[in-house]
């Protein structure tokens, strides 16, 4: 029987999950906080379209020629499961900063009951599986190196974004700072360079096929591609049903730099301006309702999906562009996965 790709990597992600508990009882941690960590490390990585993982893995095979050696199988899925890690750490800490709900269905890790926030340490024990796994599985690897200090430079490119992103959220950065300059910068660190561009860099980097160019090339494409993937997701946090999405949006209440506050702010009149200043970032209900009135006497929704329609025609001729057909197969087959996500679709009735 064939295994898929998300099997295969649940499968080597309980590995993973299983060999960091086993490092940490060999340290001396206590039988309770071991399960305790186990439970940390089993819930924050499920309920996911496990797109990172699934994509390393792929593009690995692709970029070998469809062929992968068992050890080589092995190797892209445990590197595709440190991404899954890493996006579980900055989602739990994201999550308490912005005074989320739920996610992915289900309350948030840190509104559980006997978590609260010991999360925050938890979201560190996330990050810090990923150095343990590192070191275990490639330290005699030729790229163990290279490989970690990916993952280094993903993490400050993540918080880099997330500064810039809460310091919208704490009113340190006023509405009329909000640019789209400002706008692509948040997503380009927080959203593109681990969820789009490690996931086919990583693979280039440790089957050795990596050169400036290919980087350079993924890189570009990548940015584009996370700028749309986060401006949907900006989208359905307004438009969205969270019985499809998983999570309850709360942008306007947090006073976001997203999508749809850079567009409304460049597209309002006077009146309209103030009183988005007024209402926008409040959690006060009647003001978000009149700021939902304003996207809708914008018509917002329909810039957005005309936009989208626009930057997607880009995105599949930036790809065709490519020269390589392996980056340019990695690339489309990428795409079909995220589009197979039912929770990150805009419909046209949106």
């Amino acid at each position: 029987m064939t295994v898929s790709t998300g099997e295969r990597v649940q499968s080597v992600l309980a590995e993973v999950i299983r060999e960091v508990t086993e490092h940490v009882t060999f340290i001396g941690l206590g039988p309770e906080a071991v399960e305790r960590i186990f439970q940390c490390l089993t819930f924050n990585t499920k309920g996911g379209n496990l797109l990172r993982s699934r994509t390393a893995l792929d593009s690995g095979r692709i970029l070998n020629g469809h062929e992968l050696s068992p050890a080589q199988s092995e190797d892209l899925a445990v590197l595709g499961c440190l991404l899954e890690l890493l996006n579980a750490a900055y989602v739990v800490w994201d999550d308490i900063m912005d005074g989320s709900t739920t996610r992915r269905g289900q309350p948030c890790w840190y509104r559980r009951e006997k978590v609260g926030m010991m999360a925050i340490n938890d979201a560190c024990l996330l990050r810090s599986a990923i150095n343990v796994t590192l070191k275990k599985r490639f330290r005699k690897h030729p790229s163990y190196l290279e490989l970690h200090d990916m993952f280094d430079e993903a993490c400050l490119r993540t918080e880099l974004g997330q500064h810039c992103d809460l310091m919208a959220t704490a009113k340190l950065l006023e509405l009329d700072k909000f640019s789209w300059n400002q706008y692509e910068f948040i997503t380009a660190q927080k959203t593109a360079f681990y969820t789009i561009y490690l996931p086919m860099a990583i693979p280039l980097v440790y089957l050795g096929l990596a050169t400036a160019e290919k980087l350079d090339k993924v890189y570009k494409t990548s940015m584009l591609l996370g700028h749309v993937f986060q401006a949907r997701d900006d989208f359905l946090h307004v438009y969205g049903d969270p019985l499809v999405t998983g999570k309850v949006g709360t942008d306007i209440q947090e006073n976001k730099c997203s999508w749809l506050s850079v567009w409304t702010l460049e597209n309002c009149n006077d009146e309209q301006r103030k009183v988005f200043q007024r209402c926008y970032g409040s959690t006060n209900e009647d003001d978000v309702l009149k700021v939902k009135e304003l996207f809708h006497d914008l018509n917002v929704s329909k810039a957005f999906l005309d936009w989208d329609k626009d930057m997607w025609t880009k995105i599949e001729a930036a790809v065709e562009e490519l020269k390589d057909p392996a980056l340019k197969e990695l690339h489309t087959t990428l795409l079909s996965k995220y589009n197979r996500d039912p929770r990150r679709s805009v419909a046209p009735s949106a």
